[in-house]
């Protein structure tokens, strides 16, 4: 038996089939994934992620213990209270020990959110270095997570919530709602927000969701739909061998201020004139399925899918291929003895619901 979430119990009610994510028990889907990743996209659904680590660190030298510790800087969120970035905490070699987002709520006070299946390495890297910042790190075991996503999903948190500074919010902003904590972000590439609110509540307003007509979604859904976004997810598309820069991921390195020396800048320094292999995006043109580990041909070199699936939204299969570095337009993947011709695109494949890329 794995570690179970404030909702298990609700989970169970709804039907869920339920699997080990990370050492948890967690739903992979409540009866027809398809029909899950398809209310997401086009009305609203809702998933439990309070697997996942939250974190607040609070002191006088957190943001300069932040700038150090992230490769994203957070800097750019100086006088925005509830704005936040993404970013990639990295090792000295430049490999990525996480991804995370972290929200800027006071001088002395961000909140950061860590995947599962890497909180306790998370939580001893963040010691070990803040402990030079004296910087107070309390993991918020105490907190639930529920994600409400999808074109609907706003106005139905609006209606149960009320208007106010949730209503008000822009994306990847968040503000404290009583002992919630509201954030208008997301892993779907819908909109809509992610609540943390205390343990105990956290039931009762799943419940409310779902009277309200969202739809509960498990693991299953969150991939697909994460994949269309062309969103990475840890562990498959970059890990501690794997830098920002071959993870389609150079976007979130702040290299300005040139003086910044956040963990892990010097190897990326020596990687960006010239990096090694690029993270694409894939839309197969034959019928079959794209899977990580599959074999990529392309100009005469070989690369490895990380991420792949069906997509729903385009009816094709669909994945991230990290290839050598280079310019092409199509490539080869080894389907289980046959090569078929894909595409090599640039993701999101899907956002906002609407394809991004032509099938």
């Amino acid at each position: 038996m794995g570690k179970r979430t404030p909702l298990y119990d609700a989970h169970l009610r709804m039907g869920a089939k339920m699997v080990d994510f990370a050492g948890y028990d967690m739903p992979i889907n409540y009866g027809s994934q398809l029909a899950e990743h398809r209310a997401v996209r086009a009305e609203a659904g809702m998933f439990d992620v309070s697997h996942m680590c939250v974190v607040d660190l609070r002191g006088a030298r957190t943001r300069e213990f932040l700038r150090h510790l992230l490769a994203n800087d957070v800097a750019r969120l100086d006088g925005k209270p509830g704005k936040a970035i993404y970013s990639c905490m990295l090792n000295p070699e430049g490999g990525v020990i996480d991804d995370l987002i972290v929200y800027h709520m006071s001088p002395e006070w961000y909140r950061m959110v860590v995947n599962a299946a890497t909180r306790e390495k998370d939580l001893a890297w963040i010691r070990q270095h803040g402990a030079a910042f004296g910087v107070e790190i309390q993991p918020r075991d105490d907190l639930a997570m529920i994600a409400v996503q999808g074109p609907d999903a706003r106005d139905t948190v609006h209606r149960l919530l009320g208007e106010g500074a949730v209503a008000a919010l822009q994306r990847f902003s968040a503000c404290e709602a009583g002992s919630w904590f509201v954030a208008r972000t997301g892993y779907t590439g819908e909109d809509g927000y992610e609540i943390m609110l205390p343990a105990q509540e956290a039931d009762a307003f799943w419940s409310a969701l779902h009277a309200a007509g969202v739809a509960p979604c498990g693991l299953g859904a969150r991939d697909t739909l994460r994949l269309e976004a062309g969103m990475n997810l840890y562990g498959q598309d970059m890990d501690e061998q794997s830098s920002p820069l071959i993870s389609g991921l150079a976007w979130t390195v702040a290299w300005e201020p040139a003086e910044r020396q956040f963990v892990g800048r010097e190897a990326l320094e020596r990687e960006r004139s010239n990096p090694p292999a690029r993270l694409v995006g894939l839309v197969l043109e034959e019928k079959g399925m794209l899977r990580p580990h599959q074999r990529v041909l392309v100009d005469g070199a070989e690369g490895e899918i990380t991420s792949g699936s069906f997509s729903p939204t385009l009816n094709r299969a669909i994945a991230f291929a990290r290839l050598p570095a280079g310019e092409a337009e199509t490539a080869l993947v080894d389907v289980r003895g046959k090569q078929l011709k894909a595409r090599i695109v640039a993701p999101p494949f899907v956002r906002d619901g609407r394809a991004r890329v032509s099938v």
